[in-house]
């Protein structure tokens, strides 16, 4: 009888274990990340290299191209707790904390190492602090995408804003782009993006700017005759996890995420620097001048048209020079 019973309660202890496994195996918190980008984008891979750095402690649910949240949405439902992670363009910041919108302007960072060494700096830090305190949020770090260039149909060699004068130059829509065209001594000029190629063609317009990816996916190299390497603006997201999220993590487990984050991060940008130049070259093989002009000049140029504009007023005093001193 002693045995019969003994024998049941293990079989009952060892059903209930059982039972309990799947339970213990979803009590790890889930981490649902939002994005625009495609699951075939660099960053995509960026975030499976995460995810497998904290499956341990989270599970990752990615969704991509805009599946859960549409752009510009995902800051909202990261602070109303429908979110955990995103990737957050900083121009969505800046629409709530102003000061931020310094951080979107031309020739601020310098090149992708350039914006790194902002984020994990002092000044850095303090904008991390409005994010966290205003918002809600934490930054893992910048997500860097390419470097916005000039594409011209025109032969004129350019080499500072001067050159720029009259270059009917194609912009977003909205008063910031506009504004970035001037700052580059253009003519700025909307027009649709799917536009943009047909305008070349036909003169339309005489250039148009885009980072060295966009230029291939629309074959836009077809109808131009140089690439001028500007750089003005380093296009970059954020990645971004709610403060709760972060918050409900043990600080080994904070200390492993943002490790997790760096490392991605580093691999995305690495793969992005590497194809932009592949591209150049590429497009230097096709017939296509491609150079660097006198960037500083460009730089000292749009800066001080930024800082004598109304865009300026919100931004903390001085912080364009200690970003250019980084």
């Amino acid at each position: 009888m002693t045995f019969a019973m003994t024998r049941r309660a293990l079989l009952v202890g060892g059903l209930l274990l059982a039972a309990a496994m799947p339970t213990l195996a979803q009590d790890k918190p889930v981490l649902r990340f939002s994005a625009v980008f495609s699951d075939q984008d660099i960053r995509a891979e960026m975030m499976n290299l995460f995810s497998a750095q904290i499956a341990d402690s989270h599970t990752f649910e990615p969704y991509y191209g805009g599946t859960l949240f549409k752009q510009g949405t995902e800051l909202v439902a990261l602070q109303r707790g429908n979110l955990e992670m995103g990737n957050i363009a900083p121009q969505d910041i800046s629409n709530q904390i102003p000061a931020w919108s310094v951080l979107t302007s031309a020739y601020l960072f310098r090149d992708a190492a350039h914006l790194r060494t902002f984020f994990d700096s002092e000044v850095g830090a303090e904008f991390k602090a409005m994010a966290e305190e205003q918002l809600g949020i934490h930054i893992l770090g910048p997500t860097y995408f390419g470097a916005r260039q000039v594409g011209l149909r025109v032969d004129k060699e350019i080499k500072t804003p001067a050159d720029m004068a009259g270059i009917k130059l194609r912009m977003p829509g909205g008063d910031a782009w506009q504004f970035l065209g001037t700052a580059l001594g253009a003519n700025p000029t909307p027009m649709a993006y799917a536009e943009v190629y047909t305008g070349l063609q036909t003169g339309a317009i005489d250039g148009q700017d885009n980072p060295l990816p966009n230029v291939e996916n629309m074959k836009f190299y077809e109808v131009m005759k140089q690439i001028v390497l500007t750089s003005h603006l380093v296009g970059y997201d954020l990645l971004v996890i709610s403060g709760d999220a972060w918050n409900a993590m043990t600080p080994e487990q904070q200390t492993a995420v943002q490790a997790a984050a760096t490392a991605a991060i580093d691999f995305s940008q690495a793969e992005h620097l590497s194809r932009e130049a592949e591209l150049a070259d590429r497009f230097r093989s096709v017939g296509l001048n491609v150079y660097e002009p006198d960037v500083d000049a460009f730089r000292s140029h749009a800066q001080q048209m930024y800082l004598d504009s109304d865009l300026a007023k919100d931004w903390p005093e001085g912080v364009v020079d200690r970003i250019n001193a980084l």
